[in-house]
């Protein structure tokens, strides 16, 4: 999907650590981890540099922002405007995240809402987007496992 450098045992053992205390300092992680402060500041350099270690607004909740509702929403799209179609998706807010996948659509949007009223008001704004040729939209009743590479970077971290 991307194409982010491999990380080593040494970049996810960092990453364990700061997933298990975010607000760390390099110096802090540095004596977690009995690793030189220097080393520690430039791999997360590099990690930040690289797009391996997101941007902190990917952590925040969308329900401490009022958006409780959360939609898979299933989009064929013209190909011939694609990039254009693609841009204007993005550009509206309670589209948090967009897929391009194989199957029966060419997207996947991951929407946050207020509720039903508020999901109905953005799908019309997802359909009003040039090129979206039709959706189709589920509710998510429960996220039972949230998004998380913590086993991969606990694998990683040994080597």
């Amino acid at each position: 999907m991307g194409t982010v450098p491999p990380l080593d045992a040494t970049d996810a053992r960092i990453l364990l650590a700061l997933d298990a205390d975010p607000d760390a300092t390099v110096l802090a992680l540095a004596g977690t981890l009995g690793l030189a402060r220097n080393t520690v500041h430039a791999r997360l350099r590099r990690l930040r540099e690289s797009g391996a270690l997101g941007p902190p607004s990917r952590r925040v909740d969308p329900v401490a922002l009022g958006y409780p509702l959360l939609a898979l929403v299933t989009l064929s799209i013209s190909q011939a405007q694609s990039a254009a179609t693609t841009a204007g998706i993005a550009a509206i807010p309670e589209v948090v995240e967009v897929l391009a996948t194989t199957g029966d659509g060419d997207l996947l949007a991951r929407v946050v809402a207020r509720d039903t009223r508020d999901l109905h008001r953005v799908g019309n704004l997802v359909l009003a987007v040039p090129g979206v040729l039709r959706s189709s939209t589920v509710i998510v009743l429960e996220e039972v496992l949230p998004a998380t590479v913590a086993p991969l970077l606990r694998r990683a971290s040994r080597g």
